[in-house]
């Protein structure tokens, strides 16, 4: 089955890369208080290769015992020898609730513009129901079920699903699995692995990975590394499925 191949494959991909991939993470206290995450890398190269790229992160999240609210923001650009190489926007949001002491209910939402993707706008929503696996002081595990919906405007129209499209609606089943673990004192790791089959044509679906290290060099200052995987099983005619990026960057943290 592809998609379980897909997962094997990703599944194995975090495992081997966790201990030197990151993404910076927000500091989460169950206190009821906004923290925030401000993230900037950049690399810039002249003569026989001219070249830059500038990668601009911010997350936001605040926890009480009993739900927790996120956010982040991500701007993407890099050009070489004046082409375009990576142009990706993306701002998302989720809201969790627990309703017993194991189980919660969340609600989220997502919108990315990817040019060199051939997407001009998505849209996302989901809501569904989690489970705590586990969580203590020095990390959690949950896993989620949810239903959601995604609207795409392409750049330009393509093939999806035998029809040339403009845009593209469907309904879809949100797996999600994500943990948080604090290695040491000044190391933390964190992943999230999401599922999306899509409900209204059989046997197509999204996936996407996020793994990540941050480590504390002051109170308020992190060196930071990243990789973000997203596969689309039928991204159009003349795209590739998978898109991955590696950033790394220093990180600056309000608390």
């Amino acid at each position: 089955m592809p998609c379980r191949s897909l997962i094997a494959t990703l599944t194995s991909t975090a495992a081997l890369l966790a201990p030197i991939l990151a993404h910076a993470q927000v500091t989460l206290k169950p206190d009821g208080q906004w923290r925030y995450l401000l993230t900037a890398g950049a690399n810039v190269s002249s003569g026989n290769n001219n070249a830059g790229s500038l990668n601009l992160s911010a997350e936001g999240a605040r926890q009480s015992d009993h739900d927790k609210w996120t956010w982040g923001a991500k701007a993407d650009r890099a050009r070489s020898a004046g082409v375009d190489t990576t142009d990706r926007y993306g701002l998302r949001t989720q809201y969790n609730r627990d309703f017993s002491l194991d189980w919660f209910g969340f609600g989220s939402g997502e919108t990315l513009r990817d040019k060199l993707a051939n997407i001009a706008a998505r849209y996302s929503v989901a809501s569904g129901v989690g489970r705590h696996v586990w969580a203590d002081e020095r990390g959690f595990f949950d896993v989620s079920v949810g239903l959601g919906y995604t609207h795409d405007r392409y750049v330009r129209s393509t093939d999806i699903s035998g029809e040339m499209r403009d845009r593209y609606g469907r309904l879809e089943l949100v797996l999600a699995e994500e943990s948080s673990h604090k290695l040491t004192d000044t190391t933390q790791f964190r992943q999230k692995f999401t599922l999306y089959p899509d409900l209204r044509d059989s046997g197509k679906y999204r996936a996407v990975l996020d793994t990540g290290l941050t480590v504390a060099m002051t109170q308020t200052i992190n060196l930071s590394a990243g990789l973000s995987y997203r596969y689309d099983s039928d991204p159009g005619a003349n795209l590739k499925k998978g898109d991955a990026m590696f950033v790394t960057g220093v990180s600056m943290r309000i608390d």
